[in-house]
This record gives structure tokens, sequence and C-alpha cells, in this order.
């Protein structure tokens, strides 16, 4: 049985097409001891952003502020080459929480995240919803 990702009917969920994200290897840069987001993480996250706001604007979207929050994620990889799947989370929920979508990260309860069909260029295909 191939898993799913599950998201209650009963609920306003928010829903999110976003381009294939940098995974934290390469999210983060380190100089000496400092440590960076890189420019590829740092386009990452300007694309959610623009994405995002697009969404509100066209209120498709609103924010969840303050509130406990759900994220599921199916990642549509770019090729069929193997890759770790948790690798991929940080720009997202970073880049998430930058444009607005929540506060903080400390909201989120719970996390699912889903290995997709291979798409050209790939992408995180994103389900937000207010948690109890």
């Amino acid at each position: 049985m191939k898993p799913t990702i599950f998201v209650p009917t009963d609920v306003d969920a928010f829903y999110l097409e976003l381009p294939y994200p940098p995974s934290v290897n390469n999210y983060w840069q380190a100089n000496g001891k400092r440590r960076f987001i890189s420019k590829e993480g740092k386009l990452f996250t300007e694309q959610v952003q623009f994405i995002v706001r697009n969404a509100i604007n066209s209120n498709n979207v609103r924010s969840l502020k303050d509130k406990r929050v759900v994220v599921n994620v199916v990642i549509h990889p770019r090729s069929k080459r193997k890759f770790d799947l948790d690798n991929t989370l940080k720009a997202i929920l970073d880049a998430l929480m930058k444009a607005g979508m929540y506060n903080d990260d400390s909201q989120i309860d719970f996390i699912g995240i889903l290995r997709g069909e291979q798409v050209d260029g790939g992408k995180a295909v994103v389900y937000l919803y207010e948690g109890d």
C-alpha cells in the first residue's frame, strides 16, 4: 500500500505548491565558526515569500499567526536519484515562517512528509492547517 498525506475534510487546509527546496546541506554555509543561510537558501526563501504573498492576496491562504500548526509535505524529486527526504524540511519550514504563514517553528505540532512522483524541476506540495 502506498502511503498518502491525510488532510481532514473538516479543517480549512491551505495548499501551496513550492519550488524544490535546497537540502539542509545546501541551505547552510559556514565561514569559520560563523554559519549563515546560503545564496540558494535565500533564493528559495524569496520564492516562497512571493508565492505566499500572492496566495494571501488572492484570498486562497491566510496566515495562521500564533495558532498551533499541522504541516504535511509531499516532495516531488527532480530526478530518480536517491536523496534524504528529511533534508528538505528545514528550508521549507523556515521559508514558510519568514513568509508569515506562522510566527514561529515552535507552533508546529505535527509534520508529515511523503516522497511523491518525480517531476521535471521538482517541487514541494505543502498542506497547512490549524491544529488543536
